[in-house]
């Protein structure tokens, strides 16, 4: 992971540091040179930099499957660091195209190429290179190694998890369990127990039973705004 940082900080300082110094002749044959950036030779590798310091922090709380989905993702970053830099570096005029096209207002892939005397290749496209090594290097090692790390922290757990990491919808059904077992059991009622209370009860005359009669009173208790739980 340390090695992935570090190859995405490269590559994200050498975006910013200046790639190619570019000396230009006009038609009165007075040369100018113009200084082109990492971020207007490769575009992509800010974002791409960017990306790959994301991915850091992503691996960092990763699980093992996610882990390797990241890591092969870390590698396409590398490959894509690379391509960027490359592409740039063998093609310096084309890479600066843009930025001669601002200076001078000259547009077009020829007319272009004509006004550029010579160009000058610092060490930051290098870095990119080299950064973009490490990032492929350090995503092939997750991908290798990743299985041999600690799994993530307590804290990145379901928040009514046991203690023992067990899922929470299992620690409250053993506990509810455990609350009935703990429950004493009442008397079981006698068959004249329950003919006494079915007789003296004044709900047994009314039509429906007492069911209906309880659904009714709780919408009415509900009309008026009472709680029929309690």
């Amino acid at each position: 992971m340390l090695l992935l940082l570090v190859g995405s900080g490269l590559a994200l300082l050498a975006a910013t540091q200046p790639w190619f110094a570019i000396r230009l002749t006009d038609t009165a044959n007075h040369a100018s040179t113009i200084t082109v950036a990492g971020s207007v030779a490769a575009p992509a590798l800010t974002a791409l930099s960017l990306a790959g310091l994301a991915l850091t922090a992503a691996l960092a709380i990763a699980g093992p499957v996610f882990r390797i989905v990241l890591a092969l993702l870390g590698v396409l970053l590398g490959v894509s660091v690379m391509i960027s830099a490359i592409t740039a570096v063998s093609d310096a005029v084309g890479a600066s195209s843009a930025a001669i096209t601002t200076a001078t207002g000259v547009a077009g892939e020829a007319s272009v190429r004509r006004l550029v005397q010579s160009v000058e290749t610092e060490l930051w496209p290098w870095l990119a290179i080299v950064a973009a090594v490490l990032i492929i290097l350090a995503s092939a090692a997750v991908v290798v190694f990743s299985r041999l790390w600690p799994g993530p922290s307590r804290k990145y757990q379901t928040r009514f998890a046991g203690e023992d990491g067990r899922p929470a919808d299992e620690v409250m059904a053993e506990a509810t369990d455990e609350a009935a077992d703990d429950t004493p059991d009442a008397a079981p009622a006698t068959d004249d127990d329950e003919a006494r209370a079915a007789a003296e009860s004044p709900e047994a005359d009314r039509p429906g039973g007492p069911d209906r009669d309880t659904a009714i009173d709780s919408w009415d208790e509900l009309t008026r705004g009472e709680d029929p739980t309690r």
